[in-house]
């Protein structure tokens, strides 16, 4: 089997460590395999493929999109470091406002998937990252959405204090702002 699943504290999140090929000339993994997350449960049907590169201390979310557009994700750090984080924002959930954390680098190969119904961030640990991460819907500005990296009702314990953001990302509410959206 290429892949080893783990489902973390929150069980709908799941870490994905793939098998890695290696030799002196490089390395080969398997990225997704349907049958194989099939398997363990990941019934999806990613449509939409996004690639970002960010310099060290830059944090991207928390990010989400509602309704039928509800986006469920794929998260690999091609090259570098981040920490990447989920947030359960489904309000019926019994970990509604909680989050998990993994660290996934280039090296490791690990991968996070993300169910619909989360808010999902990251944070650049290394020089620089890229990520690449797969989603089930498209996106759709009209569902967009967001949380403030740093709301205190969640009491995300990020490892920078003052991480660097774009400005719509700054401007993000609370999540208690925003509860009639979910």
């Amino acid at each position: 089997m290429p892949f080893e699943f783990e489902k973390l504290s929150i069980p709908e999140v799941i870490l994905i460590k793939p098998k890695i090929f290696a030799d002196s000339r490089g390395f080969f993994l398997e990225v997704y395999k349907k049958n194989e997350f099939s398997r363990f449960g990941i019934n999806e049907d990613f449509v939409q493929d996004n690639h970002s590169y960010s310099k060290k201390n830059v944090l991207r979310g928390l990010h989400f999109q509602s309704g039928s557009k509800s986006q469920g994700k794929l998260i690999k750090c091609i090259k570098g470091r981040i920490w990447d984080v989920a947030v359960d924002i489904r309000t019926k959930s019994k970990s509604f406002k909680k989050w998990i954390s993994v660290e996934l680098t280039g090296e490791n190969g690990y991968m996070l998937y993300i169910p619909r119904g989360f808010a999902h961030g990251f944070l650049v640990l290394s020089e620089y990252a890229d990520v690449f991460y797969k989603c089930t819907e498209e996106y759709s500005p009209e569902h967009e959405g967001g949380i403030i990296w740093n709301d205190p009702d969640l009491a995300i314990n990020w490892p920078v204090e003052k991480p660097l953001t774009s400005s719509k990302d700054a401007k993000l509410p609370l999540l208690k702002d925003i509860l009639f959206l979910l």
